[in-house]
C-alpha cells in the first residue's frame, strides 16, 4: 500500500538540525503513526512521504518554509510577571500556553528581568533547516472516524511531524509529533518537531 491521503503510515525516523544535532527520533519498535494528507506532519516531510511504501528509506531536507517557519522577532514579547498567576518562581526555560488573539500559543520564558518576563512564541526549531532520515515500517487504511476527526486514535500519533495538540496524558515523540504543552506545567511539555503548523 502506497502512502496517499487517508492512509495511516508508521514511520521510524531521526531528525537533525543543519549542524547535525539530533533533536528527535522514533525507533522502528516505537514508530510514529499519523493520518496522511491532513496536515499532521510538517509540510516538507509529508510531501516526501507521499507515494512511499513499507520498506522505503530516504532522507529529506526540510526548509524553514516547509518546516516551522522563519524566526519571527514579533513573537518575542516582554510581559509583566503578574500574568503568570499561581506560579511562585519563574525561571528561564519554563513553558506555558498563552491566550492570544489567535488562540492558545505555546511560549517559553527566555529572560526574567525584575517585574517583567520575556517570552518567545516561536517554535524551538523556527528558522532552521531540518534533515529527516525516515523508514516506512507499516501502513494501514484509516477508519471513517479517524478521517472525520483528521487524526488517528492510538497512543503513537504524536511525533516529529505532527500538528500541535494540547493534551494532558498522551504519550508522543517530541519532534515529529504534536507539541504537548501542559497549561502552566513547565515540567511536562514536549515540543512538536514535525507536527503542526507555524
Amino acid at each position: 500500500m502506497k502512502i496517499t491521503k487517508n492512509v495511516v503510515p508508521s514511520i521510524a525516523y531521526q531528525v537533525r538540525t543543519q549542524d547535525g544535532v539530533l533533536v528527535d527520533e522514533a525507533p522502528a519498535n516505537q514508530p510514529l503513526e499519523y493520518l496522511h494528507g491532513h496536515n499532521n506532519l510538517v509540510e516538507g516531510l509529508e510531501k516526501a512521504l507521499e507515494g512511499k511504501a513499507v520498506g522505503d528509506t530516504f532522507e529529506v531536507r526540510v526548509s524553514p518554509e516547509e518546516g516551522y517557519g522563519e524566526y519571527n522577532e514579533n513573537m518575542v514579547q516582554r510581559v509583566p510577571k503578574d500574568v503568570f498567576m499561581g506560579v511562585e518562581e519563574l525561571e528561564v526555560g519554563m513553558r506555558f500556553i498563552a491566550d492570544t488573539d489567535l488562540g492558545p500559543l505555546p511560549v517559553v520564558i527566555t529572560e526574567v528581568d525584575g517585574d517583567e518576563v520575556v517570552v518567545d512564541g516561536n517554535h524551538m526549531l523556527a528558522g532552521q533547516e531540518l534533515l529527516f532520515s525516515v523508514e516506512v515500517v507499516g501502513t494501514r487504511e484509516a477508519t471513517l472516524e479517524e478521517i472525520a476527526h483528521g487524526h488517528i486514535h492510538s497512543g503513537h500519533e504524536h511525533g516529529c511531524g505532527c500538528g500541535g495538540h494540547d493534551s494532558d496524558e498522551e504519550e508522543g515523540h517530541g519532534c515529529c509529533g504534536g507539541g504537548h504543552h501542559h497549561h502552566h506545567d513547565h515540567g511536562h511539555n514536549h515540543g512538536g518537531c514535525g507536527c503542526g503548523g507555524h
